[in-house]
């Protein structure tokens, strides 16, 4: 028989044999007694199971080869940029030799970037250096092929340099199917750590462990060896590791979101322990609500009307966009309305919002006439209405892949200011201060379509595509003010 992932035959083995239910190899009352029928059952049920450990083998080989692959793309980055800044600082040389008379002005020069094949990424004049240049470029490649973002592929480029440099057992132990990806970045993380002298040691002890564990089992045992084998005190590591405290935003599904923060341990812990005796000084037996809701509740209530150490917070809310459709507002439809960088929000809420929050601005799914839509050359700075507009139709960073909020990006014209490009609507869009620092220094492009698509084309000549949120087109066409 075939199996549905198409490992492997069982040998001379007729499913059409079995009993009722024997395919899926229930045992029956019929069939409980028969040695033979229970064995065939079992070897169905061996065959599966070893297609799917099969299956997770071939997985963790594919994650070494893409290690192998990606570390590829971060050396090949880095000597061609490297060379090119080789190739640039010897033609400037050169240049100031012949201003200098000290060498002929030969045409045709054999040492230029053409004919020794190295083409930088970065744009001339770029005031990024080699290295710079040659990290940026591979990892917003790398998010844009793999469908990633540039932090997930930094992450990726780093396990993947550590894979093919210091813990080749690893590499190895991938590639043969012992150990699984998530192992691996387990051991690199908890390595990566300690002195470059002691992960050799650190790998060699952990590694037959991986190859029995589960990945959390894996990760406590690593930890704990870590913490024993570092020669930086606990106290030391965590008043670096302090610096790294965050608190992170999640949307959900359902109109739902998650609230993450990285904390020192004691006082992730008094909060946890404040908010929880607070929510359970509220629970009675008129009280319908969970600990686990009134938790939830409680934390809400403090942070959106609490009070800071600067004084009374009651009150301050950030300034949310909501976009509501017409008949939903009017209460003659029921659809979703749609939360700024979150996704779709129930009805009843969206009318709420729309309704009653002063925090919220209100946007109706066709903009409202009147909103000037182009300054053209007169003007490089964006009008308030338009970036507005602007920040409604993009809703994120617009650079491919990027999730960064439109309403903390810069606005940047597509074709550029200096190249006579204009302030208008389709020539500009929001891009965060990195992605707009990596369209101006390198040679990453973009063209604005119709509608605010914006098409990128990579320093590799790739090609991807960035769609707005809210697709926005005027009617008619809009012509650019005159000037004067």
């Amino acid at each position: 028989m075939e199996n549905r992932a198409g490992f492997s035959d069982v040998e001379d083995f007729d499913i059409t044999e079995l009993d009722d239910g024997g395919a899926l190899g229930v045992v029956t009352a019929e069939t409980s007694g028969d040695a033979a029928s229970q064995d065939r059952r079992m070897r169905v049920l061996a065959e599966l199971v070893s297609a799917a450990a099969a299956a997770d083998r071939l997985l963790a080989a594919a994650s070494a080869a893409r290690a192998e692959a990606v570390d590829e793309v971060r050396a090949w980055c880095l000597s061609n940029e490297l060379a090119a800044e080789r190739d640039r600082a010897r033609r400037a040389a050169r240049a100031d030799a012949v201003a200098l008379g000290l060498t002929p002005d030969v045409d045709g020069d054999t040492d230029s970037a053409a004919r020794c094949g190295t083409v930088s990424a970065g744009v001339p004049g770029s005031r990024w250096d080699a290295l710079e240049i040659a990290y940026r470029t591979a990892i917003s490649e790398l998010a844009c092929a793999l469908h990633i973002s540039q932090a997930s592929a930094a992450n990726l480029m780093a396990q993947s340099e550590a894979l093919t440099g210091t813990f080749t057992a690893s590499r190895n132990a991938l590639a043969a199917g012992q150990i699984s990806y998530a192992h691996a970045r387990i051991l690199i993380e908890q390595a990566s750590s300690l002195p470059e002298a002691a992960r050799t040691a650190f790998e060699a002890e952990m590694l037959p462990q991986a190859k029995r564990l589960t990945a959390p089992q894996f990760d406590r045992t690593a930890r704990r060896l870590r913490e024993t084998s570092h020669p930086e005190s606990i106290t030391l590591r965590r008043t670096k590791s302090q610096a790294d405290r965050t608190l992170v935003f999640e949307p959900g599904a359902d109109g739902m979101g998650w609230l993450h923060t990285y904390q020192q341990l004691p006082v992730a812990q008094a909060i946890f322990h404040r908010v929880s005796d607070m929510a359970a000084s509220l629970q009675g037996p008129d009280e319908p609500r969970t600990l686990a809701q009134l938790r939830a509740d409680v934390l809400a209530a403090l942070m959106v009307d609490g009070v800071t150490p600067a004084g009374l917070g009651r009150g301050v809310r950030a300034t949310v966009n909501v976009t509501v459709p017409v008949l939903t507002l009017l209460g003659r439809s029921n659809e979703p309305g749609h939360l700024e960088g979150c996704g779709p929000i129930d009805p009843e809420t969206a009318r709420g919002l729309a309704a009653g929050a002063p925090s919220f601005t209100r946007i109706l799914v066709h903009p409202e006439t009147g909103v000037m839509l182009s300054v053209g050359r007169n003007q490089y700075r964006v009008p308030k209405d338009l970036r507005r507009l602007l920040v409604i139709r993009d809703e994120t960073c617009r650079f491919a892949g990027c999730n960064r909020p439109a309403a903390r990006a810069e606005m940047d014209h597509t074709h550029e200011w200096q190249e006579d490009g204009i302030t208008r609507y389709d020539n500009l869009a929001n891009l965060c201060a990195p992605d707009h620092r990596l369209k101006t220094q390198t040679t990453w492009t973009a063209t604005q379509l119709p509608g605010g698509v914006l098409a990128w084309t990579a320093p590799s000549g790739l090609h991807y595509r960035s769609d707005p949120a809210v697709p926005f087109e005027p009617p008619g066409v809009i012509d650019d003010p005159p000037p004067f």
